[in-house]
């Protein structure tokens, strides 16, 4: 079974894109079923499972949904290979920039798209910068020029990833990238496999449920802002 992890921007073209990807897989005779990563709620499983996708859906809830990711992966791919899967997708919104839920020797997919701001790209960090291919969605709202720009931006952050233009409207461009999902390396086993990056270290106070606010309420891993000297007026 192949393992493909898809991330990207909430609202970028994500779930659009994969359906149509989906349906040209179907056609080629190749089952695909979608894990679906969330933060608080999610109806995307029932736009799979209205297409007879299998699919999970994981809320993260008050939890990281990166490290979510990482602590439920592998129960999922157990369960894609319970199905006879021959390609399972991962698809998580990739809300904290920092974070990113790919795996080393796991085809990953980032998912951007054109309204997002030109500059955007240069803020994505390793949930762009670490992606094999680049999926870049409503290209048909903007100009050509607007479409280049951005493309420019994507690929001074990653210069080796295979940027492709997708229609999730349309199902412009889902060949390249069906063919791309079905060449992906095969993974029987993802125990002892490594992320293409490291989470931030996030143990503090806050995280295990702290609401105040104060310095004295702050302990483990936190991380101050530096903040320059102010100089007083002279008195005369």
């Amino acid at each position: 079974m192949k393992l493909i992890t898809v991330a990207g921007p909430p609202s970028s073209g994500k779930t659009s894109m994969l359906l149509r990807v989906i349906d040209w897989l179907k056609e080629q005779g190749l089952k695909a079923g979608v894990v679906k990563f969330d933060c608080v709620a999610s109806k995307d499983d029932e736009r799979y499972r209205a297409k007879g996708v299998p699919v999970l859906l994981g809320l993260a809830g008050n939890l990281c949904p990166d490290h979510y990711f990482v602590t439920n992966i592998e129960a999922c791919a157990r369960w894609g290979q319970s199905l006879e899967l021959d390609i399972l997708i991962s698809e998580s919104a990739g809300l904290c920039n920092r974070c990113s839920p790919f795996i080393r020797h796991a085809l990953a997919v980032c998912v951007i798209d054109n309204l997002s701001g030109v500059n955007t790209p240069t803020k994505m960090g390793p949930l762009l910068k670490q992606a094999d291919i680049v999926a870049i969605t409503k290209g048909d709202i903007v100009s050509q020029a607007e479409r280049e720009v951005f493309q420019y931006q994507v690929r001074k952050v990653n210069a080796r990833a295979e940027i492709l233009h997708i229609n999730g409207l349309t199902g412009q461009g889902k060949e390249r990238l069906g063919v791309l999902l079905a060449q992906a390396e095969d993974i029987d086993d993802l125990d002892g496999r490594k992320l293409r990056f490291s989470m931030p270290a996030a143990v503090c106070s806050y995280c295990l449920g702290e609401t105040r606010i104060g310095h004295d309420y702050q302990m483990g891993n936190v991380k101050s802002i530096a903040i320059p000297d102010v100089p007083r007026p002279e008195v005369s």
